[in-house]
């Protein structure tokens, strides 16, 4: 199921090391279409035009209100620090999960960090979220689970089961989303594949893997498919302007 995939990362690591300027170019092409379309899925409604002039010109869009251009801003920083744990090679942890939080969830203050206090329901799915109480307990769980239990399953289906099972927990009032995608990119930058960036285009699709995990006995073939399908998908860009950058014509 893989193999295409790991042949892909075999291809990109005979380009590495990359040079400063071909990591800046590659992580900020990525970047503002990745904060677009994950902040989109959870309902801002900036466009990707519009996000693009928060992030690179700090412009105020008029009548678009503060909390999505303070949301467009806390994804972009969450992400710079999810590639200072990269480049630390840091093992997942509760911390690293609340400090992810903390930072996508900079609107609002007094949330930052905390595990909710109050039940929860995820719209379009039939499974309801633990009561709060559970959830410390849960998330030491899933975290222990993670580092020792399943090591033996390739990252792509470790990273789909884990995004799963943590939005499963829902472990904030909000913002889980966002902050398990940019998890999710954390654990296959360690293990050098490029971060990937889930379509609101494709929000139907991702939606209805968490309804297929819930429905197959915790099966998460649908989401594991759609990880594989993204990581293949910015491998080949990637190597295709490598390929350009370091053709003879241009050097």
């Amino acid at each position: 199921m893989f193999q295409k995939l790991d042949e892909l990362l075999g291809k990109l690591n005979e380009y590495r090391p990359l040079a400063e300027g071909e990591i800046r170019r590659l992580r900020d092409e990525f970047l503002i279409d990745f904060t677009y379309n994950s902040n989109a899925i959870e309902g801002n409604t900036l466009t990707l035009q519009e996000t693009a002039l928060v992030l690179q010109e700090g412009i105020t869009i008029d009548k678009k209100p503060l909390k999505e251009h303070l949301e467009a801003i806390g994804h972009r920083e969450a992400f710079f620090y999810i590639e200072e744990l990269v480049k630390q090679e840091m093992s997942l942890s509760e911390n690293i999960i609340r400090d992810v939080y903390s930072i996508v969830l900079m609107d609002k203050p007094r949330e930052r960090g905390k595990y909710r206090r109050i039940p929860v329901t995820i719209l379009g799915v039939a499974h309801k979220p633990p009561q709060p109480y559970l959830v410390p307990g849960l998330m030491e769980q899933l975290i222990n689970k993670y580092n020792e239990e399943m090591e033996e399953k390739h990252i792509i289906e470790r990273t789909a089961l884990f995004h799963l099972q943590f939005e499963s927990i829902h472990p904030f009032v909000d913002g889980n989303g966002r902050t398990g995608r940019l998890i999710m990119n954390f654990e296959l930058m360690k293990e050098g594949y490029p971060p990937i960036n889930i379509k609101f285009k494709d929000r139907k699709r991702y939606y209805n893997s968490f309804v297929d995990f819930h429905l197959n006995k915790s099966n998460p073939r649908m989401l594991t498919e759609m990880i594989k399908d993204y990581v293949e998908e910015e491998l080949t860009s990637y190597i295709k302007i490598l390929e350009v950058a370091n053709s003879p014509e241009i050097n």
